[in-house]
């Protein structure tokens, strides 16, 4: 699944993928123990072929194994921890947001012995697909979001760098594995207060030592397609230019093409992966829609330095609506290819 070749503007994911209604149901009946293990992993295993499928057909150059084995992106991993306790739920009325889903505190330091199964789903994924496989990961600041450091830990940051650790251990274990794209997420740099300085550093040491190719998504939130942070980006500039990330994904499609110009503005060397899908909408682009914003983009931003994606995963979307997004997308990427004469 090399790199190699890959057309101008090519076209990706960033990580999730809408679940199938039958994979809901599959997961209310292991909820109430009707699945046994078997069953189980055989049921995560056809999510993620059909994750797969969808993908290829709608012509993505470099695909995800669609995080078809997470729940809400960063809730399964918390299972896999030692030391964390939840917390009374803070409200169980109503619209399921932000404030909704369950919190934990520290009760110890906290330890992933078995790391965040990563390897083992791009291990899964790379037997199913020849196309090129990015591996996707939540970021320490992210995945510490729904837990408070209690007395284990003297605040947030000390306790993120506890993940970064983990991760670091993950994405080496993927590139021995194989994976040449990894993309660390992280929403929280526009939604947890702090510095952008120490969110950098804690990305820095979750790549340390590691040689592939490495993105840093970041986005404002996306639950009930609601946003959460402040969404804008060029208040982390220039500070994130020390972020050692070969490519930067960023949010356009929902901001309606704001800030097209930050590569000419702030000088930016890397790579940009452009969000060119609303994923906290129904809407359906057309292929000129997707043209259209790309041309845009390029106005300020070199060919050779751009990837096209969606603003973020696909996990609150129907699979319908996914897939018909992913086709404007590969389709309106072929328009302005055609029109750049590849």
């Amino acid at each position: 699944m090399p790199l190699d070749n890959l057309p101008l503007l090519p076209t990706t994911v960033i990580g999730s993928y809408a679940l199938p209604s039958w994979q809901l149901t599959a997961l209310a009946e292991i909820e109430k123990g009707n699945y046994g293990p078997t069953d189980t992993q055989e049921m995560f295993d056809d999510a993620v072929n059909i994750a797969v499928m969808d993908q290829e057909r709608a012509g993505i150059d470099i695909i995800s194994d669609g995080e078809m084995r997470r729940w809400y992106f960063v809730q399964s991993f918390l299972d896999r921890m030692t030391g964390i306790v939840p917390d009374p739920l803070m409200r169980k009325v109503g619209l399921y947001g932000y404030d909704t889903p369950q919190r934990y505190h520290a009760e110890e330091k906290i330890t992933v012995q078995n790391g965040l199964g990563i390897v083992e789903e791009f291990n899964y994924a790379k037997t199913r697909t020849s196309t090129p496989l990015k591996a996707t990961c939540p970021g320490p600041l992210t995945i510490s979001m729904h837990i408070r450091p209690a007395n284990a830990y003297k605040d947030r940051l000390e306790m993120a760098w506890e993940f970064a650790q983990v991760i670091n251990a993950e994405l080496k274990a993927l590139e021995a594995s194989g994976a040449e794209f990894m993309q660390i997420d992280e929403p929280s740099f526009a939604i947890i207060p702090g510095s952008v300085r120490d969110w950098v550093e804690l990305y820095n040491a979750c790549i340390d030592g590691v040689t592939a190719k490495h993105a840093l998504h970041i986005c404002f939130g996306n639950l009930g397609s609601r946003p959460r942070g402040k969404r804008r980006y060029d208040w982390m500039f220039p500070e994130l230019l020390n972020a050692k990330a070969s490519q930067f994904v960023l949010e356009y499609a929902n901001r309606e093409m704001k800030e097209p110009d930050l590569w000419e503005r702030f000088d930016i060397d890397r790579e940009l992966g452009a969000g060119v899908i609303d994923v906290k909408s129904f809407y359906i682009e057309t292929p000129e829609d997707v043209a259209e914003r790309i041309r845009e983009l390029l106005e300020y931003t070199p060919a050779e330095k751009m990837f096209i994606n969606p603003d973020c995963g696909f996990f609150q979307l129907p699979r319908w609506v996914s897939r018909l997004k992913l086709e404007a997308m590969v389709a309106g990427t072929n328009i302005v290819r055609r029109e750049l004469g590849v």
